[in-house]
């Protein structure tokens, strides 16, 4: 079933984009791509280079690291965001657990985006350190 919510609607959940404006996000939902993938579909596979993140508008996946399930992700969940800014390995594999529908942003396209309005790097890095912060309390206290 399709969401009733707008790519734009789902950017704004995604911590990585959530101090964007909406004006900065729908630059973002315009150069990105919808996709629809089938249950048991693998989005991500660990260790393959990426250059995209997926936003899922619709539907559910496993994220698995080594073979361990580490996480189920759901509607408004970003995954391979890491290799989306720095287009190293993938940390995880990511598959559809039932046939979702997903927001494709490419590196190039969101460099494109952050060419044009330079000050959307300076949130994207507010929004990673305070990622870094909450892991770096989450394992040291």
């Amino acid at each position: 079933m399709a969401s009733k919510k707008t790519p734009l609607q789902y950017l704004a959940q995604v911590p990585l984009f959530s101090a964007c404006s909406s004006r900065d996000l729908g630059k973002i939902a315009k150069a990105a791509d919808r996709i629809n993938m089938v249950a048991g579909t693998t989005i991500i596979t660990q260790g393959t280079a990426g250059k995209q993140a997926f936003v899922l508008l619709s539907g559910s996946a496993t994220v698995k690291r080594n073979g361990k399930k580490i996480a189920t992700v759901q509607a408004g969940a970003i995954v391979g965001e890491l290799s989306l800014l720095d287009r190293g390995s993938r940390t995880a594999t990511v598959v559809c657990d039932t046939d979702c529908e997903l927001l494709v942003v490419d590196a190039r396209h969101l460099f494109a985006v952050i060419d044009e309005v330079p000050a959307m790097a300076h949130k994207l890095l507010a929004a990673l350190a305070t990622r870094i912060r909450d892991l770096d309390r989450a394992h040291y206290g």
